[in-house]
């Protein structure tokens, strides 16, 4: 059942798809009652099941994905997108066939010169073991096949034969090629202060500075020219990629990663405006804290709080680019794309999903699971539950879409209103 669960017709990828879909399409077709079917689920004999009452949410389901499917893969754009690739490779090809010099790669080459209709492909041992002439000539010392694989004499290559090549693939890439995740040792630059405390099978880079009471866990990994301030703490398995800066106090959990140039901890913005229009800078003397399982990405600016802690959640993902004010909260996994801005002391409740280049300003608290589009703008509290708010100011994404269609007719809309007075003042004049 539970690979019904991620792979069948009604699996929970599918209804958190639909709803996207429908979010950043602008189309209400998608929405369906995504906790109405997954409380209707249920498992008998291990297999996934769907209570009898839930029949009819299911069926809606069904064909709110057949109207998004023709929405999203049938639109307007895709298809002329598609029939232009296809002519491109048709051209291509027969430029190809009357002797032109084409650029393409080896493979594409071959179907470009061929005629290769879908039986071909399938019946046709030459076509099926074409591919092998890589094999051959490869310079992997190492190819990973299928168990059942025949592999020709001429490929003197190690082969090892697995279950699914493609996912034992991905399994080796993350577990030999993941920059960073088997470094261990401690740059001789490296600059640590004497009560600093490293857990086993930490990475320092070349030029990294940990100041005072710095505590870090087992396998963390910090690249070179970072700096981790006095009194701060890192959980287990952190990767901190280069030219990262991690103010004093700041408290991390584990599995953390950040990309380089991120300043984490720095002053919030706070300055007292004075009688001769100068300002005095208001001392931050909070903190940043970071839950577990938290990625950052490059050149955002998470600043510390006035007083207390600028906290950021367990799951949270930030993209590159955002700024973080000072005593902003971010609920746990919650996920905000580039260029959004929270001013300081707003908070977000849990599973928030915000678009690009939104903004957000101060001392607002945003309901869990509200979803905000991309370029709004949030000037106030928003209270209700998983809300889906656009435009700037927000309002609910199916109002703002209407605004902006009647947006659109403005000048049609002033014409008859200008023709509608004329028709008043030639009658009046006619009286």
């Amino acid at each position: 059942f539970l690979h019904q669960l991620v792979s069948s017709q009604l699996d929970v990828d599918r209804l958190d798809y639909l709803t996207r879909d429908s979010f950043y399409t602008g189309v209400s077709e998608g929405i369906v009652g995504l906790d109405r079917i997954i409380e209707m689920i249920n498992v008998v004999n291990d297999q996934l099941v769907v209570d009898e009452k839930g029949i009819y949410s299911v069926e809606k389901f069904l064909v709110a994905r057949r109207l998004m499917y023709w929405q999203v893969y049938l639109h307007k754009t895709t298809i002329g997108a598609d029939s232009v690739l296809i002519n491109v490779l048709k051209r291509a090809k027969d430029l190809s066939q009357d002797g032109k010099d084409v650029f393409m790669t080896p493979s594409l080459s071959f179907f470009s010169n061929n005629h290769v209709t879908g039986d071909k492909i399938i019946n046709d041992t030459d076509v099926l073991h074409r591919y092998e002439e890589h094999l051959i000539t490869t310079e992997a010392s190492v190819v990973l096949v299928k168990r059942d694989y025949e592999a020709p004499a001429a490929a003197q290559k190690t082969l090892l034969r697995v279950d699914d090549p493609y996912s034992s693939f991905c399994k080796v890439l993350n577990t030999y090629f993941n920059p960073g995740v088997d470094k261990k040792g401690i740059d001789s630059s490296a600059v640590i202060a004497d009560s600093a405390v490293l857990g086993v099978d930490c990475y320092l880079g070349a030029n990294v500075v940990i100041d005072e009471g710095v505590k870090l866990g087992d396998n963390v990994k910090i690249f070179p020219n970072c700096y981790i301030g006095a009194g701060s703490k890192i959980g287990d398995n952190a990767l901190i990629y280069s030219n990262v800066s991690i103010y004093h106090e700041t408290s991390i959990g584990k599995n953390f990663i950040v990309h380089s140039g991120t300043v984490i901890g720095s002053d919030g913005f706070g300055h007292a405006p004075q009688k001769d229009g100068t300002y005095i800078k208001i001392p931050q003397i909070g903190n940043v804290e970071i839950g577990d399982d938290v990625e950052i990405g490059s050149n955002c600016s998470i600043d510390r709080a006035t007083m207390g802690s600028t906290i950021i959640n367990d799951g949270v993902r930030l993209d590159n680019l955002i700024q973080v004010a000072h005593n902003v909260e971010i609920g746990a996994n919650s996920v905000i794309a580039s260029q959004t801005g929270i001013s300081g002391s707003t908070s977000l409740g849990e599973r928030c999903v915000v678009g690009g280049q939104v903004g957000f300003a101060g001392h607002l608290k945003i309901a869990n699971g509200t979803q905000v589009g991309a370029q709004s703008g949030l000037g106030k509290s928003v209270t209700e539950e998983n809300q889906r708010l656009f435009g700037s100011p927000v309002q609910p994404l199916k109002d703002e879409l209407r605004s902006q269609i009647a947006f659109r007719d403005l000048p049609k809309i002033k014409d008859k209103v200008d023709a509608v007075e004329r028709e008043i003042q030639k009658l009046k004049e006619s009286k």
